[in-house]
């Protein structure tokens, strides 16, 4: 997709209707997605939680934890710690760090987008993992717990705020799915991640967040996790 991707967003959710607005035409809104998300993340479970089970096995098999958390920024800025399988290698952020100075192109890549189309830290199962999104699992505690929804931003570093322009992030809590997430994902820079945030928070509803739910098994299915 091009930079003209504004025009072909998923859903057909279009800009101009304010957060605040969408709530006030659904006052209990904010009350029946929490529900949901209590409700269909205990039904999840008996699936879920066999799966993470196999997967967290395979990826102790190098003796490193399988599991790891990190800080997100969530609903009003507040930070809290986000649960995932672990995907990396140890000592990543150094990796990295090496990767970047000895290769420009892919500092740009980086600084762009805060990803890498070629991670030279994700492991072999790491990357099985991210492609079907398994390794992030383990956020459905992070929903049960309150910190995040099923539907939502992307959640955000605390270093990449300054990155983030506009507001609409902050006045929801972050997602396991999203409309970022069933769309162009990594074509997109992280910057534009706001264009997507602001046109979910315009049309704010249960039949929205369902639609995104359902669409995104199979984005999964095609394997276009990074």
């Amino acid at each position: 997709m091009s930079g003209a991707h504004s025009e072909t967003l998923p859903l057909e959710l279009h800009a101009g209707t304010s957060l605040s607005g969408s709530a006030r035409r659904w006052s209990i809104y904010p009350a029946v997605k929490r529900a949901f998300d209590i409700a269909a993340t205990i039904a999840i479970a008996p699936v879920a939680l066999p799966l993470v089970g196999v997967s967290a096995l395979l990826v102790s098999r190098d003796g490193s934890s399988p599991f790891y958390s990190q800080s997100r920024l969530g609903k009003n800025g507040k930070e809290f710690r986000i649960w995932k399988l672990r995907t990396m290698v140890p000592d990543a952020d150094k990796v990295l760090s090496s990767y970047l100075e000895a290769n420009p192109e892919a500092k740009a890549e980086w600084n762009a987008h805060q990803k890498l189309k070629k991670d030279p830290r994700i492991t072999r199962v790491g990357r099985f993992l991210r492609k079907y999104s398994i390794d992030e699992f383990p956020q459905l505690f992070n929903v049960f717990n309150g910190d995040m929804s099923l539907v939502g931003p992307r959640p955000m570093c605390p270093d990449q705020r300054g990155q983030y322009p506009g507001t609409a992030y902050f006045e929801l809590r972050p997602g396991m799915t999203g409309l970022w997430q069933i769309s162009e994902r990594h074509q997109s820079t992280f910057a534009e991640r706001a264009t997507y945030d602001n046109r979910y928070a315009a049309a704010l509803s249960l039949a929205t967040d369902l639609r995104i739910l359902v669409m995104t098994p199979l984005v999964v299915l095609r394997g276009t996790g990074l």
